[in-house]
């Protein structure tokens, strides 16, 4: 048995995690199930797995949400927001200084070239990311056609991501009755986990017991967190009004993070309609440059929403003329908090229910479904990505593929880590942009 794992070493984990989780919520989860389950042995594969179908069923980054649940689990509420703070710091800070260099000194082509090689290695990321989960999830053929029809929802359909999660957990419930051998935990991998020896959290570990349900500790922990957030809008309010651009980018972004079931993506329409067309806080052209520069840096996707107040607040001048730079990280503050407080709130409050409900059927057996109707949106994801990137403007980008093409090899072949892959990748798109330049 491993021994506990001390609060410094998780602390240290967690802010590494912060700086090398690039490629989205599926790479991030990649990463996080690569060192914690298989190499470190923190935590096991059933407990991982459980853990992730909860944070799949909110809304939220996931992989935000999984990073605050293992904390919590392994070190109470102090790891739980310790893991969530220091999962999403770096991602705040790289994007706030990249903010101010977008504002202040304008577009370079030499970022333009960086783009071009980091992306396809964004859609690399992904497809191993899929692969490698769907390898461990998709158990039996009844799974894989539940990913193989969220593909297909998805992709070809259209099909919202809440509708998508609700007929999953309905064919799981359906599939605990009708073919409970399918959803049951275990499967083909159980031999190479036993083999990889046992987790600090472990299958049969029990419960914690800051872990148990309470509903006490249910109702003040959600009573703390509703507080936090009425006591956080107050002070904007009275800091700059009601009406006030800080006052609306709490509210609006609290409404945000509350809608953002199926990740970044799914959300950033509402974002686009809000903050362009009704506030009026970026442009339109700003709010894709803004994506991209969220896509190269690690962390979650979602925390584009610090670009958005970022420049929601220079371009308002909230601090006057003379302090565009001031009003801008209070603008990419104010998003922030109101975008990742909820995931803080949900983990804290209802992990222990989830805990709860681990072993018995009728509730793990629709998370099943769940996590193997996921690996089919996460594939759906890729080829979303690799249309943007490798046929831009409707032609084949040869360089784009030819670099997505490497980029998956050195990851499902050679098992290359992130960052040096986007590294990699970037040197590769700046050399051939001044080739072609």
């Amino acid at each position: 048995m491993p021994p506990p794992i001390p609060f410094r070493t998780a602390l240290l984990y967690w802010l590494k995690l912060g700086f090398t989780s690039f490629g989205g919520p599926a790479g991030q989860i990649a990463l996080m199930h690569s060192e914690l389950v298989e190499r470190r042995r923190w935590i096991s594969e059933q407990r991982f797995l459980h853990a992730l179908n909860y944070c799949m069923l909110l809304p939220g980054p996931e992989a935000t949400q999984l990073a605050i649940y293992i904390g919590w689990l392994l070190h109470r509420t102090a790891g739980g927001i310790a893991a969530g703070l220091l999962f999403i710091l770096p991602s705040l800070v790289l994007l706030i200084a990249l903010s101010w260099i977008y504002l202040a000194f304008g577009h370079l082509a030499v970022i333009a070239g960086i783009m071009d090689g980091i992306k396809p290695a964004v859609v690399a990321i992904v497809i191993a990311a899929a692969w490698r989960i769907g390898s461990r999830t998709l158990r039996n053929g009844l799974l894989a056609a539940i990913a193989v029809a969220a593909f297909l929802a998805i992709a070809v359909f259209d099909t919202p991501f809440p509708l998508i999660v609700l007929g999953a957990a309905l064919a799981g419930l359906l599939g605990a009755r009708l073919w409970p051998q399918y959803f049951q935990a275990g499967g083909a991998h159980q031999a190479g986990r036993e083999a990889a020896g046992p987790a600090l959290i472990d299958d049969h570990t029990p419960t914690p017991e800051h872990a148990r349900f309470s509903t006490g500790r249910l109702l003040r922990t959600s009573a703390a967190g509703c507080l936090l957030a009425v006591g956080a809008w107050l002070a904007l309010a009275l800091l700059s009004g009601p009406d006030g651009t800080l006052a609306h980018m709490g509210w609006f972004f609290g409404k945000a993070a509350l809608m953002s079931f199926g990740g970044a993506y799914a959300v950033l329409p509402y974002v686009v309609q809000g903050a362009v067309d009704h506030y009026g806080w970026l442009s339109a052209h700003q709010m894709i440059d803004g994506l991209a520069l969220g896509e190269t840096t690690p962390g979650p996707l979602i925390m584009i929403v610090a670009f958005v107040g970022f420049v929601g607040g220079w371009t308002h001048a909230l601090f006057g003329p003379e302090a565009p730079a001031l009003g801008g990280v209070a603008g990419a503050l104010v998003a922030s908090l109101f975008t990742f407080l909820p995931s803080f709130v949900f983990i804290l409050a209802g992990g222990s229910l989830v805990e709860s409900g681990r072993g018995k059927l009728h509730w793990s057996a629709p998370l099943t479904a769940i996590s193997a109707a996921v690996v089919g949106v996460i594939a759906s994801l890729a080829v979303f990505f690799g249309q943007h990137v490798f046929f831009a403007d409707g032609r084949a980008q040869p360089a784009a593929i030819a670099i997505g093409a490497a980029a998956s090899v050195a990851l499902l072949r050679f098992k290359l880590g992130p960052i040096r892959l986007i590294a990699a990748c970037a040197l590769a798109g700046l050399v051939l942009s001044y080739w072609h330049g």
